[in-house]
């Protein structure tokens, strides 16, 4: 099993969400998150002040999938999130060592 962390744009959440739910992925973790990376925030005006917004707000996806689907995951999440320009998130794998669904006590593979 590995877990996906996935960053992305607000704006990207439905497209994301869509195309996941057509690869059968209908669990996943969804948190509000702010940070920055190359893009280093922007500057907006309010009432004729500029202030630096140094962390930007984004989507973190938790996603625990079979070793098998890692890859098509991936890539329809690229698919749905990708603009072009810079903010556009990053994607991170990871291993799971093991999992249970606290329902019913399955194990592994299957308390997905």
């Amino acid at each position: 099993m590995k877990k996906l962390e996935i960053i992305i744009r607000p704006s990207a959440l439905d497209n994301v969400k869509d195309k996941l739910a057509s690869l059968d992925i209908h669990g996943m973790t969804c948190t509000e998150v702010r940070g920055f990376g190359r893009q280093r925030g922007h500057t907006e005006v309010y009432r004729a002040a500029v202030y630096q917004v140094d962390f930007v707000a984004k989507i973190r996806l938790e996603i625990v999938v079979h070793d098998s689907m890692t890859e098509s995951v991936v890539q329809a999440v690229m698919e749905a999130a990708r603009t072009g320009n810079v903010g556009d998130g990053k994607i991170f794998v990871t291993p799971v060592e093991n999992a249970w669904r606290i329902r019913t006590g399955e194990e592994g593979d299957a308390a997905l």
